[in-house]
């Protein structure tokens, strides 16, 4: 398998070849052809490398001259295994402010982390990598300006960062998060061939301790992990108290708040445990999450800077009897600072009156026991509204039509759902005309004046597109027979 600097040079060409040149002769080459330096004496500030089977670094040195102005380095799907060689490859790229490794099958333990600081990276996907917890604990040492981090696709069960911190007023019970059921699996955790994951093992003892706050990350995507209790997110929050925006869609999460043992120890700690440690959330992404009650979409009230937030593909909408523009209503009605809903443009004063009007018409007729807080703080806001007045805007179904043949007039109910043939073949009876002799011609006696008869000549047409009425007239003719 290729080294870095070999599919550098197998992608970018050449860069080598001049690397015997002293200074002042590779200067009178490019002073032949550009007045620069030759593009292949130069590697790309923005580096591709995806998919080209890379395990090493290559050398050093050759690393050190070649890679030094490198800003953005994409290794995503590559055959990197060992965190040694990962650094080799950053500590020569000073400048780096952006990497992608995932799906390389880097879930070995970070054991001997450099004595170095990667201080301008900003931007570190990670995702499908299987990382366990400890190293991402290791790299938030090393990355000091981090503030976007991509740990999608990981199979992450839990949350072990912080794991000693009282998540909830009782410290003890964070030793679950040695139990192999309630952690990870073997493999996200540590390599189960050279470190016991046991309880009292150095690898479970690595996540039980607090760990330090990392005040720049703002960005954190969580994407596609099989993380269903909120108080595991709830640590995230502790280790990034500046976090911003939060990713978590494709995240079974079946509520948004604490875990059920203290809901029922202390219900009141259900309206702020949440929210307690997401003070600068502004974007959150909850869409295909396993949410089942209304009361989560309550509980996104307390966070006081959302205003972006992302519910679509719940269970709770399959459950609502209501459309799509309906739940749209309820949930702005709900959340009276998020702007942005499910993507889209901001939602509009307008939009939001509306929504917050049809939430108290909807809860009026609802007895009182089943009307949220939310409907009281509304009430005071816009009083108590009218219903809706019900307007059938249907055509009437029957109408009385007077029928004039000849000198026969006939006054007959017709059903304005039937079409023109329907009717010709009732006049039949009642005239005795053949109906594929007949000609009609309807007369709105609103307008006859200034239209006239007009012929009712397309058989399939419904009466109703008439716009026929009570009084109205049909004229019935002989079609004249042809010679």
């Amino acid at each position: 398998m290729p080294t870095l600097l070999e599919a550098l040079e197998e992608k970018y060409g050449g860069f080598g070849q001049t690397s015997d040149l002293s200074e002042a002769e590779a200067e009178l080459i490019v002073s032949i052809f550009v007045p620069k330096r030759p593009p292949r004496l130069s590697v790309p500030q923005v580096l591709v490398l995806n998919d080209c089977g890379i395990d090493q670094a290559g050398s050093a040195e050759d690393l050190k001259k070649k890679c030094n102005t490198v800003k953005e380095l994409d290794l995503a799907q590559n055959k990197l295994e060992n965190w040694n060689e990962v650094f080799n490859i950053l500590s020569h790229m000073p400048r780096i402010e952006f990497v992608n490794l995932s799906l390389n099958r880097l879930q070995m333990p970070i054991r001997s982390p450099p004595k170095m600081r990667i201080d301008n990276l900003r931007s570190l996907v990670l995702n499908n990598t299987r990382l366990n917890w400890f190293s991402v604990e290791e790299l938030l040492k090393l990355l000091p300006s981090l503030e976007e981090l991509h740990l999608s696709l990981n199979e992450y069960t839990n949350v072990l960062l912080d794991t000693v911190t009282e998540d909830h007023g009782n410290s003890n019970n964070n030793n679950s998060s040695c139990d192999p059921t309630t952690m990870m699996s073997t493999d996200e955790c540590c390599d189960d061939e050279e470190i016991n994951c046991t309880e009292g093992s150095s690898c479970c003892n690595g996540y039980l301790k607090t760990t330090s706050a990392h005040e720049g990350v703002r960005k954190l995507h969580l994407n596609g992990n099989p993380i269903t209790d909120w108080h595991e997110i709830c640590r995230l929050g502790r280790v990034f108290p500046k976090l911003e925006a939060l990713v978590l869609a494709e995240c079974p999460l079946r509520s948004i708040s604490p875990s059920p043992s203290i809901e029922e120890n202390n219900p009141t700690d259900d309206e702020s445990t949440p929210h307690e440690h997401f003070q600068n959330l502004q974007l959150l992404n909850l869409s295909s999450a396993d949410i089942k009650s209304w009361t989560d979409i309550d509980r996104l009230t307390k966070f006081p800077a959302l205003k972006n937030l992302r519910v679509q593909n719940w269970p709770l909408w399959s459950q609502c009897d209501s459309t799509e523009h309906e739940r749209r209503q309820f949930v702005i009605a709900r959340l009276p600072n998020v702007e942005i809903l499910n993507g889209g443009g901001r939602i509009g004063f307008e939009e939001r009156e509306d929504a917050e009007r049809a939430f108290i018409r909807y809860y009026m007729q609802k007895p009182e026991s089943e009307r949220p807080a939310r409907y009281s703080e509304l009430i005071s806001k816009h009083g108590k509204i009218d219903p809706l007045v019900k307007i059938d805007l249907r055509p009437e179904k029957k109408v009385q039509v007077k029928f004039i043949f000849k000198e026969r007039v006939e006054n007959r109910f017709v059903d304005v759902y039937k079409n023109v043939t329907d009717l010709k073949f009732r006049l039949e009876k009642l005239f005795g005309l053949p109906a594929s002799k007949m000609r009609l011609y309807y007369v709105d006696q609103t307008y006859k004046d200034q239209m006239g008869p007009e012929e009712m000549k397309y058989p399939n047409k419904q009466l109703y597109s008439y716009n026929i009425a009570t009084g109205d007239e049909i004229i019935i003719e002989q079609k004249e027979v042809k010679k």
